[in-house]
């Protein structure tokens, strides 16, 4: 948060580039750290409600399969969500077009790899939860699979910024009051909080 706008105010005196120009912004829309979403949401709907322009929101795992354009198969890109589950989705390209097969979600690695089995597929793997998994994967993923090396297996601005492009042709936005962050999970603080309030009234109960 103190180093996000100063940037971008660098980037844009550096590009000399007229914010009233642009036709709407782009914003990775989840999953991810609850914080970091929080941060770059309000950030974008900050700017979206200053300049009255658009946001058209992206969804992380989305804009992470678009790092490997028109690679063959089923593209998976796993994010660790901590025990032992993964922030997901399953991506393949046909014509040139990145297709959703499923839905971004959270689920557990075990449960993805048996998914990913019954679809009977080769899968390229990439995100940070690749270095977690990657034994579970070899140990119990039965069809042909690969690992995308490791300049691709991140977030990318880029990416965010291309499917921005495309989305925003066919009219996926949003107004910057009406977009939310997808956080697909509780924050952990949320958790603790539901846990202490039901303990609170067990023991109340008891």
């Amino acid at each position: 948060s103190q180093t996000l706008l100063p940037m971008l105010d660098e980037l844009v005196k550096m590009t000399e580039l007229d914010l009233d120009t642009i036709d709407a912004i782009a914003v990775a829309a989840g999953p991810g750290s609850c914080t970091g979403l929080r941060i770059g949401s309000a950030t974008a709907k900050g700017l979206g409600l200053a300049l009255d322009k658009p946001l058209v929101g992206i969804p992380t795992v989305e804009a992470l399969a678009y790092n490997l354009y028109d690679v063959n198969g089923l593209i998976c890109p796993i994010m660790d969500a901590r025990r032992k589950q993964v922030y997901t989705g399953i991506y393949r390209y046909e014509d040139h077009r990145l297709m959703t097969v499923k839905d971004q979600m959270a689920v557990g690695i075990e449960e993805l790899l048996s998914m990913l089995n019954e679809m009977g597929e080769a899968v390229t793997f990439l995100g940070d939860g690749v270095p977690v998994f990657k034994d579970i994967i070899a140990d119990k993923l039965t069809v042909p699979f690969s690992f995308a090396p490791a300049h691709l297996s991140r977030q990318r601005a880029g990416a965010v910024g291309a499917l921005g492009v495309l989305y925003y042709k066919e009219g996926r936005t949003e107004t910057a009051a009406e977009h939310k962050p997808d956080y697909l999970r509780v924050s952990q603080a949320e958790r603790e909080r539901a846990q202490k309030l039901k303990k609170g009234s067990e023991g109340e109960n008891a």
